[in-house]
């Protein structure tokens, strides 16, 4: 079962400039939950929000946090993670945030500027995030896929 609200479509700057307008004035500098569901739509919910309920329990083509340079007038993304622990999303899925940013005319950097490497442990299917190249499961100490 989802629970939470499925995140706000953001397909312009307007809609992302009207969606920010109506968030608390601390947490417009702050970091979204944001997806990238299987229609390419860019969706947004507040950081405490959960991916999977962003995405309303549907796959999706990426997911991370993300954070707008100025909280309200919308210039820019400063900075932009594939951090979500629910998808686990790979940071090959790059290319679809790029290309929902860009249908939405939101400058975004050239890439996940903090990218984060999961794996799933083939022998106790714990989900792993790869740090410092080291392939090894944080709870069973087995190998993780390279």
């Amino acid at each position: 079962m989802v629970t939470g609200q499925r995140g706000q479509a953001i397909a312009s700057r307007d809609d992302l400039a009207d969606w920010l307008a109506g968030q608390a004035e601390e947490e417009r500098t702050e970091p979204f939950t944001f997806v990238i569901d299987l229609s390419g739509m860019l969706r947004l919910a507040p950081q405490r929000s959960e991916h999977v309920a962003c995405a309303g329990g549907e796959p999706v083509l990426s997911a991370g946090e993300i954070t707008f340079e100025d909280g309200l007038t919308v210039s820019e993304v400063s900075e932009v993670s594939n951090q979500s622990t629910g998808y686990c999303p790979d940071v090959t899925s790059w290319p679809a945030v790029a290309a929902a940013l860009d249908r939405a005319g939101i400058e975004g950097p050239g890439a996940f500027t903090q990218p984060i490497v999961f794996r799933h442990c083939s022998q106790c299917g714990q989900r792993n995030i790869v740090k410092d190249d080291y392939y090894v499961c944080a709870a069973c100490e087995g190998p993780l896929p390279v």
